[in-house]
């Protein structure tokens, strides 16, 4: 039985429409003076921290707290702007099946496992009112890696629940093969879902234990039991 479901954001949850692409992209003009220095960067799956430090070794700049911090804290304020103009929609299905884990007999532990900082996490949350949904996550300003950020998401959730979690106790639902392999290397079950920009067949090809398009019409009891 699943005891802790992982969630993935962007993507997965939501889709914002580019927003934190967008903001990248201004806090490189703006804090930075490189415009469009942020296009070669590949944003899918990543950890923001992961990010900005190969945007600052690219341009020349020290990749030291300093600048990292001068990166983020521009990027945040520009991010709630771009939510707040213009937050996205919710990806299909998702506010059904979240109401089905919370119905379930012995409803799991509900957390996140984003590359999204923390506070970016929550910017684009509450704007589609789930931040309240989780309990607990793992984020990309815990980690730059993301198999790395699984074993803490899963840390966390032993802590909060007071006990050892078995691999197959926990599920990690994302849109892309990241997703995929950092559920591998903690050994927990994965639900692919064709919501971002990855086809079922791309997602199918990395071996996640299910792959759907949507989370809609899915019985969590199939998977969670």
């Amino acid at each position: 039985m699943v005891r802790l479901v992982l969630f993935d954001i962007d993507g997965t949850l939501i889709r914002t429409g580019g927003a934190g692409v967008r903001a990248f992209a201004r806090t490189s003009e703006i804090a930075f003076q490189r415009p469009n220095g942020t296009h070669s960067l590949n944003f899918a799956g990543r950890t923001d921290t992961s990010l900005v430090g190969e945007f600052l070794r690219l341009h020349g700049f020290q990749d030291d707290p300093v600048h990292r911090e001068r990166f983020v804290e521009t990027y945040l304020f520009l991010l709630d702007a771009h939510m707040e103009a213009s937050p996205g929609e919710a990806c299909p299905g998702v506010p059904e099946f979240v109401a089905q884990l919370e119905k379930l007999p012995e409803p799991p532990l509900l957390g996140l496992l984003t590359g999204n900082v923390r506070l970016g996490a929550e910017i684009k949350l509450r704007a589609h009112g789930m931040w309240e949904w989780f309990q607990m996550g793992a984020f990309g300003d815990d980690h730059e890696d993301r198999n790395v950020l699984a074993r803490i998401a899963v840390d966390r959730g032993q802590k909060l629940l007071a006990r050892p979690l078995a691999g197959e106790e926990v599920l990690v639902i994302g849109d892309t093969h990241r997703d995929i392999e950092c559920a591998a290397a903690v050994g927990a079950r994965c639900l692919a879902v064709a919501t971002g920009g990855s086809t079922v067949a791309d997602l199918a090809g990395f071996h996640p234990t299910w792959v759907v398009e949507t989370l809609s019409g899915i019985d969590v009891r199939g998977i969670c039991g």
